[in-house]
């Protein structure tokens, strides 16, 4: 018996409104039973001094190891569960619905942090993987 998997866009419409109220709400749930605001923030970490002869690597890293970021404005879009604020809901939503229709999303960019990783581009599908259970995601690393 064959399974066929059509993505109606109305239904992946509102499974990605779902998803997001989901995730705004968590955000928010943990923000009120948090007693410190800041433990809740995504760490902000200053870029390291370049090296000339920086090597890229791309691998799949565990979304867990994923613990800051280097853009500043990204830490009030994203808590350090990377859930969502509701001023991303647009582009949020598109990232979701990308990836349900199962387009092939560009790897994030990160750079080695201690013993995680901080975002250099891609906290929303850094968000969206989370929210689709995912537990590691494509990086090119440098």
């Amino acid at each position: 018996m064959q399974h066929y998997h059509v993505v109606d866009g109305s239904w992946a419409r509102m499974e990605a409104e779902r998803a997001f109220g989901k995730a705004v709400r968590a955000r928010r749930r943990a923000s009120l039973l948090q007693r410190c605001a800041a433990c809740l923030r995504l760490a902000v970490h200053e870029p390291a001094a370049r090296r000339a002869t920086v090597q890229h690597r791309y691998r799949e890293i565990p979304l867990d190891e994923i613990t800051g970021t280097l853009e500043p404005h990204r830490a009030e879009q994203f808590d350090r569960a990377f859930r969502p604020s509701a001023s991303t809901r647009a582009r949020w939503l598109r990232v979701w619905l990308a990836a349900q229709r199962g387009v092939e999303l560009p790897p994030i960019r990160v750079v080695a942090v201690g013993d995680g990783y901080a975002i250099r581009d891609g906290h929303h599908r850094v968000s969206v993987a989370h929210a689709r259970g995912a537990t590691s995601i494509d990086a090119i690393v440098g």
